[in-house]
């Protein structure tokens, strides 16, 4: 099968091409033909090693794909896919954080795929199991989202950022969101009751003009912007991303500088230690659905072969919502 293999440390531009053998699944794993793969700003993490505990390479690229089941290993069918029988020729999303969507197969853990919902076709249900429910546990199981209070949403146009930006708009939040200019007319169109401009060297001072504090803000870009500008004592921030790097914070700013609750969220983590939490944030995601809050999305495609290309250009942060390689 063809797949982008990483071949160093030195980021995306470092994918490349080749043919590998067709794993094989085993017990508690499915195999999925691929018929788009998602791409997430942990990939460029791994790519430059600096996502926690990520694999080394050579290793075939990709946490996240869509497509058919053509094989189930042992026990895998039972007490997975969120609660659904799995079968062969069943179409499912899935995630598999230690690489291997960037191919036209892939084994996916059992239990990290879920159907794709009916009346969707594959490419439209990417996100669902990385972006969609990252921005729902950010805004309601850790940043505690109530109706009335005012959320900053950091990189609103991104998959993430457009799917928070609706959510929090349905349980009744004021929108706060930043983006590129460009994007601006994306995040307006989502329900964002003000956009600023994310490059702006007085973003801090703009938004404490629309309001004395925010009561949440997702952070994944500038944490010092959202520490400045997110209410003493009550306000919550939410770390969900590094791609602006890291940026230090001591005991000494949290205690004098900024009183607020800082919360890190990685999804694998919530998933490990707090099953039952994800499992409340996928029924919520799908009675989203089922509501019609959160519908099929229409991501930016690329072949496979421009998988280093598509990298690139999320890492620079020039696109818009979410990209897909189709294998």
């Amino acid at each position: 099968m063809r797949a982008l293999v990483q071949t160093s440390l030195d980021g995306p531009q470092d994918l490349k091409l080749t043919d590998e053998p067709i794993p094989h699944p085993g017990p508690g794993e499915v195999l999925v033909r691929v018929t788009a793969a998602g791409l997430n700003f942990v990939d460029i993490s791994q790519s430059h090693g600096t996502f926690a505990a990520g694999p080394h390479p050579p290793y075939t690229a990709g946490i996240e794909a869509t497509g058919e089941i053509i094989a189930i290993g042992k026990t895998a069918s039972v007490g997975a896919g969120g609660g659904v029988e799995l079968a062969v020729g069943m179409h499912v999303i899935g995630v598999c954080v230690g690489g291997g969507a960037f191919a036209e197969y892939v084994v996916l853990p059992a239990v990290a795929v879920l159907p794709v919902p009916p009346g969707w076709d594959d490419v439209q249900a990417l996100g669902l199991v990385v972006n969609w429910p990252t921005a729902l546990a950010a805004l309601r199981t850790l940043g505690r989202l109530a109706p009335g209070e005012t959320v900053l949403i950091q990189a609103a146009a991104g998959a993430t950022g457009q799917a928070a930006v609706r959510i929090a708009k349905h349980y009744g939040a004021t929108v706060i969101a930043t983006a590129s200019p460009e994007k601006h007319d994306v995040v307006r169109a989502l329900g964002a009751d003000h956009v600023l401009d994310s490059r702006s060297t007085n973003l801090t001072t703009e938004i404490l003009a629309l309001t004395g504090g925010v009561d949440l803000a997702l952070e994944s870009t500038t944490l010092t912007t959202s520490l400045e500008v997110t209410k003493p004592v009550t306000g919550r921030v939410v770390v969900y991303g590094l791609s602006a790097g890291t940026s230090p914070v001591t005991s000494w700013d949290l205690v004098y500088k900024h009183q607020l609750h800082l919360i890190g969220l990685n999804l694998g983590a919530l998933i490990q230690h707090t099953p039952h939490l994800y499992g409340e944030v996928l029924t919520e995601l799908f009675t989203l659905i089922a509501a019609g809050v959160l519908t099929p999305t229409t991501p930016t495609t690329y072949p496979l072969t421009d998988g280093p290309q598509a990298l690139t250009s999320l890492e620079s942060r020039t696109t818009i919502g979410k990209l897909a390689l189709i294998p």
